[in-house]
């Protein structure tokens, strides 16, 4: 076996150290890590050789010039693989990759259910007004609980948006858990599909005028920026919630941040901004009844021991010239092949 002919890197930041562990045992596989500010003599040689970059999910955890687009790509020519930490994949320029016959792969499913727990525990938190009540207890004497009444979830609409490996979880939880009823908005799937995860297939529209939860865990796309602007927020209801655990930039900040201070809508609960983590003076932090985390839906001490695993098999699995499970621009495949074969004498299944 031929020592270290292939070359892994990644910068500042893994899922966890379980990955580096897998590949170290394999004598054929060199893995070298990269810092934010690592010099241009570091950096330099480690693209130009390397096959796979396994990329940070968030898009501020690392340095603009380790993001994934045509500059990186132009100094990486060795560049087969893209391999991210997570589910999301926001580092990452997919069309560039598809064009240079780069693969790009994620790790969807390994933190689904902790993703997934934690939009119900905002649900939970965000009706019950726990949030509310803790922060009126540390500034006030002789509260008012009857100023802090909550609702029960149970036998309510939760609309999720992006029934995939996280929606489907939340789906299982509210639906089997909590009795709850659950319509969904995925134009990728076809009714059955979604009716086989436990909800009703509705229309965009829909979704945002019947929900008393709307859910968001879709993946950030070129398509879906932007998607819950103005327009969708004013079609919810007044005792709904808004709660994302996706990405930013999926929803508008902005318009978010009107309809709760006209108190169109009940509350929110953010997991995901458009500057991670937000400063603390964010419009949106001002508000009681919103309840806030810095993308942490999806870190718990579990998914990263899973993420991490999952990661490093995968992307030996690739090396090894077998066809990744969890593809996101499958179109590649042919380039890459050629690409694969031309590199180490072989063609991947």
């Amino acid at each position: 076996m031929t020592v270290n002919n292939k070359r892994v890197f990644y910068v500042k930041y893994l899922a966890h150290e379980i990955y580096v562990d897998i590949l170290k045992a394999r004598a054929d596989v060199r893995l070298d890590r990269l810092e934010n500010d690592s010099p241009d003599t570091v950096a330099a040689p480690i693209l130009s050789a390397a096959h796979a970059y396994q990329v940070g999910a968030a898009r501020d955890e690392i340095a603009k010039h380790f993001h994934v687009d045509q500059d990186l790509l132009r100094r990486a020519p060795n560049l087969l693989i893209v391999s991210s930490n997570g589910a999301g994949f926001d580092p990452v320029d997919v069309d560039a990759c598809t064009a240079a016959g780069v693969l790009v792969v994620n790790q969807t499913g390994g933190n689904a259910n902790s993703v997934a727990e934690h939009a119900l525990g905002m649900m939970l938190t965000l009706s019950k007004r726990i949030l509310e009540s803790d922060r009126a207890l540390r500034r006030e004497a002789n509260v008012n609980r009857n100023s802090l009444i909550g609702n029960e979830v149970q036998g309510k609409t939760v609309g999720i948006v992006g029934i995939g490996n996280v929606g489907r979880r939340i789906a299982e939880l509210c639906k089997g858990l909590l009795h709850m009823k659950v319509i969904a908005y995925d134009p990728y799937l076809s009714a059955e599909e979604i009716a086989a995860r436990g909800g009703e297939k509705v229309e965009l529209r829909d979704l945002m005028q019947r929900s008393d939860f709307v859910s968001i865990s879709c993946p950030l796309t070129k398509d879906n920026r932007r998607m819950i602007g103005a327009r969708e927020f004013a079609l919810m209801q007044p005792h709904a919630f808004f709660v994302t655990t996706a990405r930013g930039f999926i929803h508008d900040e902005e318009a978010l941040y009107d309809a709760l201070r006209d108190k169109r809508i009940a509350g929110a609960g953010l997991d995901v901004w458009d500057k991670e983590p937000p400063p603390p003076q964010h419009p949106l932090l001002q508000f009681d009844n919103v309840l806030a985390s810095p993308h942490t839906a999806g870190v718990t001490r579990e998914a990263r021991i899973n993420m991490g695993k999952i990661a490093a098999e995968q992307i030996l699995d690739a090396l090894d010239g077998k066809r990744p499970p969890r593809i996101v621009n499958p179109e590649v495949w042919p380039d890459y092949a050629k690409r694969f074969e031309r590199t180490f004498g072989f063609a991947p299944k």
